[in-house]
């Protein structure tokens, strides 16, 4: 018995990192939802888990689409909530977009199923929450509780989350504690950071935009296993959003902060759709072999990874 357990193949390759196979469709909810929503949804019939996907600071829901269309396309509803963009977006305080997100995850639990596609079913037993820079924030606030919520987080996953514009200007609610394991959440968490967040960008008077002190290492030192932990050490903090974003806004976003030195966003979507994907397969259907490839042999991303790391529960 020990031979032929020794005998199994590692996983060597994954198709995580490509579009996946599943016809899908955006649709816009406005009126009947608490905020817009830009749904990606599968067509072919049958039951998916759904995400809640929560945008960066001022960065509109359909810079992600790319990214989104690719988690989707893998067999996943991702619902992105367009937040209010005035005094709920002030510097030091994040309850506002905290309280609307809790009010778009109760709108799924009662909702979701009546603007989908004919025979295309939520299952809200697997619920994640996932969100980028401070909306990744936005998503671990609600998992610890700052948000009361109808259904229960199967998974958690910040995409360069970033807690404040350094570790003495924060944004409340504070949930970084500088302490080990502080936030004691027994959910899956995914955290991917980027190595170049923490620089500031080659513009005059930029910041970084996801500064030491409260971005991706800290919310990896506050997590509890399991967890996984992912870093493109060659990409900014916006490569993940579409190229050229329109509007003023999507000008900002492709200065404001420091990017990959030759544009090669396409290579950050996939690697950071690809993680996502990896990680739920692992957590919501059991099924390892793609986070297993990954953790083993790094370059299967598109991005370099390092560290690309995996802790499991003990």
């Amino acid at each position: 018995m020990a031979a032929l357990l020794q005998a199994q193949p590692v996983v060597t390759t994954t198709n995580v990192f490509q579009t996946g196979g599943i016809e899908c469709k955006s649709l816009k909810v406005d009126s009947s939802a608490p905020k817009p929503l830009l749904i990606f949804t599968p067509t072919v019939a049958a039951q998916y888990p759904v995400i809640l996907f929560c945008h960066g600071f001022c960065t509109p829901n359909s810079f992600y689409s790319h990214l989104l269309h690719h988690i989707a396309s893998h067999g996943y509803i991702v619902v992105a909530p367009q937040f209010c963009m005035g005094c709920e977006w002030i510097p030091m305080g994040q309850y506002g977009e905290i309280k609307c997100a809790g009010l778009v995850a109760d709108w799924i639990a009662e909702s979701l199923q009546s603007v989908l596609p004919e025979n295309v079913v939520p299952n809200v037993s697997k619920f994640v929450i996932a969100g980028h820079s401070r909306g990744g924030k936005t998503a671990f606030a609600v998992a610890l509780g700052y948000a009361k919520i109808k259904l229960s987080i199967s998974a958690l996953v910040g995409v360069d989350p970033v807690a404040g514009l350094n570790k003495y200007c924060r944004v409340c609610p504070w949930i970084l504690k500088g302490q080990a394991g502080s936030f004691k959440l027994s959910t899956p968490v995914a955290i991917i950071g980027t190595g170049l967040g923490p620089e500031k960008a080659d513009c005059c008077c930029s910041m970084p935009c996801a500064p030491e002190g409260v971005n991706h290492k800290n919310f990896f030192y506050e997590s509890n296993p399991p967890c996984g932990y992912f870093v493109a050490k060659e990409y900014g903090h916006m490569d993940m959003l579409n190229d050229n974003p329109e509007g003023v806004l999507g000008g900002l976003a492709s200065c404001i902060c420091k990017n990959n030195e030759v544009g090669d966003k396409d290579s950050m979507r996939r690697t950071v759709g690809g993680l996502v994907v990896a990680f739920l397969r692992a957590h919501l259907d059991l099924q390892s072999q793609d986070l297993d490839a990954i953790v083993a042999n790094p370059s299967l991303a598109p991005a370099k990874l390092d560290p690309a790391m995996y802790i499991k529960a003990p």
